[in-house]
């Protein structure tokens, strides 16, 4: 999954867009912030896939 469809995940969920700060989104909700890497349409690699999951509380 790409950052830039994690981003469309969780703003479905949510969660909005705080800021931009170079190529990293940031979202906020209740309180939580991620800084989500979009770089061009690669994939996220899978430990940060699985941090940023559990960070939102999809795991």
């Amino acid at each position: 999954m790409s950052g830039k469809d994690f981003v469309k995940k969780l703003m479905k969920d949510g969660w909005v867009l705080d800021r931009v700060n170079g190529s990293h989104h940031i979202m906020r909700k209740n309180g939580v912030i991620l800084s989500v890497p979009v770089h061009k349409n690669e994939d996220l690699k899978p430990g940060i896939l699985n941090s940023l999951n559990k960070k939102a509380g999809y795991k």
